[in-house]
């Protein structure tokens, strides 16, 4: 082997170390970020294991990609991906954050890594629809009829987005801070994600029950035992 190939297989070793080294959530954004757009959702999460716990995170990724006859228009597609085994601290980075998007590439190209509710960032484009008025004379946004199955995707048809609740979202994320909706319905603790992600609150549900019947079971041993020793003390041996 020459000193060329051998360069070669150094820096491609290099570059399968650093791959290796990366998280589930930094390889992901890696591999998606030739698309024009694209979000990272965090779809279901869970912890195995009763001593050494396991962390694990699921994704889904709604990403649009370009047609090949058409460059400027873009299809758009949903993957939900296998479970990622994680790190704690990366679980409980993220652990609030269920059901939103974690890392976010905008229609103009720019790539966020603030949370918000999932499609929040076509909200306001007038490429995409454009805000109407309700009776009571609250603005809120419609997508274009050609784009409503964004809506669809991102899971937004819950109830509608007003302009109001748009601007707070702005004026979150330019500041770097997550955004839980007005009045906090989404992400893990939400109303909104509750009834949406109800696989991961039955789990909850299940692990919580679970807990206190083990507690309660560990509660009945002591009791059993302290009767027990209580009933050999009261028939020790008899003195002269």
């Amino acid at each position: 082997m020459n000193a060329r190939w051998g360069w070669v297989l150094l820096f491609a070793g290099l570059l399968l170390a650093c791959a290796a080294r990366l998280s589930p959530l930094e390889r992901l954004t890696q591999q998606y970020q030739r698309y024009p757009q694209y979000s990272i959702i965090l779809n279901d999460m869970k912890e195995e294991g009763n001593f050494f716990k396991s962390y694990y995170h699921q994704y889904k990724i709604v990403y649009g990609a370009p047609f090949p006859e058409k460059p400027d228009s873009l299809a758009y597609f949903t993957e939900i991906t296998d479970w990622f085994r994680v790190d704690r601290k990366t679980y409980e980075k993220y652990f609030n954050f269920l059901g939103m998007a974690l890392i976010t590439k905008t229609p103009d190209g720019r790539v966020i890594d603030v949370q918000f509710p999932p499609g929040y960032q076509y909200v306001g484009d007038p490429r995409y629809g454009t805000w109407r008025t309700d009776a009571h004379g609250n603005t809120f946004w419609e997508f274009y009829g050609k784009y409503m199955f964004l809506s669809q995707m991102f899971g937004m048809f819950t109830r509608p987005i007003y302009r109001s609740e748009w601007e707070d979202y702005r004026r979150y994320t330019r500041r770097g801070r997550p955004f839980f909706g007005r009045g906090n319905e989404y992400g893990t603790f939400g109303k909104v994600t509750q009834k949406t992600y109800r696989s991961f609150f039955e789990r909850q549900q299940l692990k919580q029950q679970l807990k206190r019947q083990r507690f309660a079971e560990k509660v009945k041993q002591r009791i059993r035992r302290s009767r027990m020793s209580g009933w050999r003390s009261r028939s020790g041996g008899f003195g002269k």
